[in-house]
């Protein structure tokens, strides 16, 4: 399979505390990865360094973020800028914060197929129809009028979608795209985005802390704890066989469907950024730990067996 991004050894420091640690990440083309973690573990942080949008006061010192073969960390801000939201797109967790609340949906929805597309305003309204038919969006002229507010959470993500495809982006960051919606209405939105992928053979990276979500849409996954990746394998390999005892507490941690059954939780908290640990950052709160080297030295994410990889000395 062809790669579309590859990010290798990527460190990001705020101030002189590290957030992420030699970070490798590699998408392949026309695939859904999601990444995977608790809250505050590094995924949005991964994600928002492919876009050169990390927040202020984080600072990447190290790494390359290969997009199509070039490293988008050569890249000059004028150049990302036509990159973003061309042939990158982000679907953001809030939805608000990418659609103006003072213009239309229609006049957002032509002024962004117009700043990547040599086109007419009459050309770029015709697109816009056609995107937002294309997520299903009802009575699509009368919307075109409507402002953000007059749009529900599961809407409001319909038209971020129907951005990213009116620019033909290749590459689709989805982080977190269904926070704050209802279950059935975060299945639709998820039906969509797979639908996108095996229509377009569009990429998706899928930042998500759900697994249960992850496990119905996702074809590979990694998993990320306190800026590590601690493990990578095909989804399908994932759930029938985790390897990183992170991977295997947070599967237990899921609800069954056997309500007899205890719902199993991870003692401890993640570390912060400012704490230092030696040796495993999971070791802490590892039920497989052994403290002889455990606590020494950090493992490398190896390779187990075929396409599955894990960061630990016992698994």
């Amino acid at each position: 399979m062809e790669n579309i991004l590859e990010i290798r050894n990527l460190d990001i420091f705020f101030d002189k505390f590290q957030a992420l640690y030699k970070v490798n990440l590699t998408l392949c083309k026309g695939t859904m990865h999601a990444l995977v973690g608790e809250s505050g573990c590094g995924k949005s942080l991964t994600a928002m360094s492919i876009m050169s949008l990390i927040p202020k006061g984080a600072k990447i010192i190290g790494g390359q973020i290969f997009f199509q073969n070039e490293n988008l960390l050569e890249y000059k801000e004028k150049r990302m800028r036509e990159l973003r939201g061309n042939k990158i797109a982000l679907i953001p967790q809030d939805p608000m914060t990418s659609l103006n609340p003072l213009y239309t949906i229609g006049n957002q929805l032509v002024e962004s197929i117009r700043a990547h597309n040599k086109v007419s305003e009459r050309q770029a309204l015709r697109k816009a129809k056609e995107v937002m038919n294309l997520v299903s969006i009802p009575d699509v002229d009368k919307k075109l009028n409507f402002y953000p507010h007059e749009f529900s959470g599961g809407m409001k993500q319909r038209i971020i979608i129907a951005m990213a495809l009116a620019c033909q982006a290749e590459l689709i960051i989805a982080d977190e795209p269904t926070t704050a919606l209802d279950v059935t209405i975060q299945k639709q939105i998820m039906d969509l985005l797979d639908e996108i992928k095996k229509e377009f053979g569009t990429t998706i990276l899928l930042i998500s802390h759900d697994l249960a979500l992850v496990s119905n849409y996702a074809d590979q996954i990694s998993v990320m704890y306190s800026g590590h990746i601690v493990e990578e394998a095909p989804a399908k390999e994932f759930f029938r066989n985790p390897l990183h005892p992170y991977s295997i507490a947070l599967l237990n941690s899921l609800p069954k469907r056997n309500p007899k059954l205890k719902l199993k939780t991870i003692e401890g908290s993640p570390p912060s950024i400012q704490e230092q640990i030696m040796g495993c950052r999971f070791y802490p709160r590892c039920d497989y730990c052994k403290l002889d080297v455990c606590d020494k030295k950090e493992p490398a994410l190896t390779k187990r067996n075929f396409n599955h990889y894990s960061a630990c000395w016992i698994k």
